[in-house]
C-alpha cells in the first residue's frame, strides 16, 4: 500500500532493529505498556505476532510504514480483525470467524510524531477497512491522557463513543482518567466521502 508520503508492507525478519527502536524507547511506550522491550522479546514475540497477523487473517494484519523518499523506517499501522462483547474495546478478542469490525492501531517512533504521518497511514487503513474488506466498523482505543494518539483517531474519522475505566494490574501514570475508545461506521463513512467531494 502507499499514500502520499508513506509506503506500507508487511514485516520481515530483518525489521527487529526497527522494532527496536519503537518498543525500546520510554517515550513511544509510555502510554502502551509503560516499560520497553529487549531486542530478544522483539524477535520472538512481538516479531512474530505482527508478521502472523497477515496469515490469520488475509486482507489484515500489520504493515512496516516507510517513508517514501528515503525509505526511513518510521512506526506501523494495523488492523487487526475483532470480536465485539460488552467489555472495553482493548479486551475485546480477535475474530475466531467471519467479523465486520477491525481495531485501528498504530505507533511511530519518536522522529516522525507531529508530521502527520499517523493521520495519513491511519486514514488509508480506515479507507481499507470500508473498502477494500468491507467492513462494518473501525473501533480504536487509547489512554484518555494520549491526546496525540485521540487527534489521530479523530482527524481519520472516529468519533468519541465513551470512556471505560479499567483494572489493570499495573496501571500508569493517568489510567485514572479511563480508557477512551472512538468508532466509525461505514455509512459515517461514506457520507463524510460524499461531503468532501
Amino acid at each position: 500500500m502507499r499514500t502520499e508520503r508513506l509506503a506500507l508492507r508487511r514485516f520481515a525478519t530483518a525489521d527487529a532493529a526497527n522494532l527496536l527502536s519503537l518498543d525500546g524507547d520510554p517515550q513511544v511506550m509510555r502510554f502502551l505498556t509503560g516499560t520497553t522491550r529487549s531486542l530478544a522479546q522483539i524477535r520472538y514475540e512481538v516479531l512474530p505476532g505482527l508478521a502472523g497477523c497477515h496469515l490469520r487473517f488475509p486482507g489484515f494484519g500489520y504493515w512496516a510504514a516507510e517513508t517514501l523518499t528515503g525509505g526511513e523506517f518510521i512506526g506501523w499501522f494495523g488492523l487487526r480483525p475483532v470480536t465485539p462483547t460488552g467489555d472495553g474495546i482493548v479486551h475485546w478478542p480477535g475474530a475466531q470467524g467471519p467479523t465486520d469490525v477491525a481495531e485501528l492501531g498504530y505507533r511511530l517512533r519518536r522522529g516522525a510524531w507531529g508530521q502527520g504521518y499517523a493521520t495519513e497511514g491511519a486514514r488509508a487503513l480506515v479507507r481499507l477497512a470500508f473498502t477494500g474488506l468491507g467492513l462494518r466498523e473501525v473501533v480504536a482505543t487509547t489512554m484518555a491522557v494520549n491526546t496525540g494518539s485521540r487527534r489521530v483517531m479523530e482527524k481519520a474519522g472516529l468519533r468519541y463513543a465513551r470512556t471505560v475505566h479499567l483494572n489493570w494490574p499495573d496501571p500508569l501514570p493517568g489510567n485514572e482518567h479511563g480508557d477512551v475508545e472512538y468508532r466509525l461506521l461505514r455509512e459515517e463513512w461514506l457520507a463524510a466521502a460524499d461531503r468532501d467531494c
